[in-house]
């Protein structure tokens, strides 16, 4: 297949692995296809629509690698839905009756674009795969490959996605200087809040990474340093039944013999039983464009400490919160292998004009492969019944049940 264009395009919320997803790209595209031009869409699929995107020059080419020493985008992501043509009109990106998903398609014909890397999730990734098919209809022939990016790792078939490793570590680095915090009042309450609205995945991750940071520390009991203090004392997840009473009784005798409780929380635990209480308050609940909640506004996080509070006798309470500061940071060495290993095979596809989303496949013995665009999906569970979660509640003596809805 002949290239002549390539097109990049970060999109959906930031992690930990987009700015050096762009540089290895860049790189890998440099070393075995030079002659390949590179453009970059400015803020996802917002650039596309308008037709803003910059182009990837020899200064640009040999500064890649040191994307890999950033966080967040040098390229910009956008919550953009192209199939939600009402939000599009309303924001100015089309105009109304124009149809966004042809009018992106068209941009990309207009722009030469051969083949186009999205880096996201599986919204950003699938909706690349429905611009290729509308201009194979037009007689153009557009090869798409996705590289899988969530902190939430819940994309379907893929083991393990981009930038959540470094997300979790960050989170757990967070956590250290937070719960630091738990002897600056008796009784005191700490609720640590990682994203994750539909997957627990990061939370559990980074509460284990946080424990195991523990062990490596020294502590001095007698001088009042005492890990237990220090540890996670429990974990709450969207998969998780909340037993709130049991908890509260297990949690309160914690607070009593040691003077402090330390909770690591997802952002979409709990959150069906806080929209019932506010639509039975006759409050509405927002959504964004994608029809999701707003977490923002319903604040998860202070739900559990109003509820914790007095149960468990608490003084003094504190809701911190590490999703912005953990998805923004530079991908660490687990992620960067793991990109590295990823781009150099979505370049591979890309010159063969073979489409599809790179990923680790969980149903092919977790081989790194080109996975089919129809199998992608979002929202998976994570899956509390995996050992070294289990492992890690027990150690912290707390039960895990399945919520009804998993």
């Amino acid at each position: 297949m002949s290239i002549r264009r390539v097109a990049l395009l970060t999109a959906g919320g930031f992690a930990p692995c987009l700015s050096a997803a762009v540089g290895d790209l860049i790189e890998r595209y440099t070393e075995v296809a030079p002659e390949v031009e590179i453009i970059a869409y400015q803020y996802g699929y917002h650039g596309l629509l308008t037709g803003n995107y910059i182009v990837i020059d020899d200064e640009g080419r040999k500064n890649a690698g040191i994307l890999r020493e950033f966080g967040g985008s040098p390229i910009g992501n956008s919550r953009v839905k192209l199939t939600n043509a009402k939000n599009l009109v309303e924001r100015g990106l089309v105009a109304e009756g124009v149809n966004p998903l042809e009018f992106a398609a068209e941009q990309l014909r207009k722009d030469g674009v051969d083949v186009l890397h999205t880096i996201g999730g599986d919204d950003t990734n699938t909706t690349a795969a429905d611009l290729a098919a509308y201009l194979k209809e037009h007689d153009y022939d557009l090869t798409v490959v996705g590289l899988p990016k969530t902190i939430d790792n819940d994309i379907v078939p893929i083991r393990q996605s981009l930038g959540a490793w470094s997300a979790a570590e960050e989170g757990a680095g967070f956590a250290f200087n937070v719960i630091g915090e738990h002897r600056s009042n008796p009784r005191m309450l700490i609720i640590h809040e990682c994203m994750g609205r539909n997957c627990g995945y990061l939370t559990a991750e980074t509460a284990k990474r946080y424990h195991e940071l523990l062990k490596t520390k020294r502590w001095a009991p007698s001088l009042g340093l005492s890990r237990e203090r220090w540890d996670v004392h429990a974990v709450f997840l969207p998969e998780m039944t909340l037993n709130l009473e049991a908890e509260a009784e297990r949690l309160k005798a914690l607070m009593d013999e040691q003077g402090n409780v330390n909770i690591f929380l997802s952002e979409g635990a709990g959150v069906p039983e806080i929209i019932a209480e506010m639509q039975a308050r006759g409050e509405e609940v927002q959504r964004d464009p994608f029809g999701h909640v707003k977490l923002d506004t319903i604040n998860p996080g202070q739900w559990f400490a109003k509820q914790f509070a007095s149960l468990i006798g608490a003084e003094k309470v504190m809701v911190q919160k590490s999703g912005y500061y953990s998805r923004a940071t530079n991908a660490n060495a687990e992620d960067l292998d793991l990109i590295t290993s990823m781009c150099d095979l979505a370049v591979e596809c890309a010159l063969k004009g073979e489409s599809g989303v790179i990923g680790n496949d969980e149903e092919n013995n977790d081989e790194l492969s080109l996975i089919a665009f129809p199998r992608i999906a979002g929202h998976k569970a994570f899956d509390i019944t995996q050992p070294w979660f289990t492992e890690l509640m027990a150690e912290l003596g707390q039960g895990v049940e399945p919520a009804e809805a998993n």
